[in-house]
């Protein structure tokens, strides 16, 4: 009796979405406009309009996406509040690395989508109460489009 060989199968790395915010500039006009910079690591499989805040990452059904954000100046503090999308494409959930404070969101892509889907990025910053959340939309895109 022959056996097939077993391939083997490397799992695949997440999409990395990182925030890049000017905390500062962000707090002083309550606004993300001009102060958010947005990349991912998926430039070699179509994402684009890397550093602005209508980053289009390339995705298809399910990739998995971390979202991450990281402060311009070094002693601000800034974290994801929150990702406003269509559930049906992708629920993100908060978690937090094991041992620390440190948060960043997950999720699951469930579909391939046939047009643009845009999200919105909640942050908080500093001590204040109320979060700022993205004035103009990054976008998935699907495979589609």
């Amino acid at each position: 009796m022959t056996t097939k060989p077993r391939l083997k199968t490397t799992p695949k790395r997440p999409i990395s979405i990182t925030a890049v915010v000017d905390c500062v500039g962000m707090l002083a006009s309550q606004s993300t406009h001009g102060h958010l910079y947005l990349y991912d690591t998926n430039k070699a499989g179509g994402s684009a309009d890397f550093g602005t805040e209508e980053l289009r990452t390339k995705v298809k059904a399910g990739d998995q996406l971390l979202w991450n954000v990281l402060a311009l100046e070094c002693e601000a503090y800034v974290a994801i509040d929150g990702i406003e999308i269509d559930h049906e494409v992708c629920e993100p959930v908060r978690k937090v690395y094991p041992g620390t404070d440190v948060a960043y969101w997950t999720g699951t892509v469930k579909k391939d989508a046939a047009s643009p889907v845009p999200y919105r990025i909640r942050f908080r910053l500093g001590t204040q109460a109320e979060p700022i959340t993205t004035t103009v939309s990054p976008v998935l895109v699907g495979r589609a489009t």
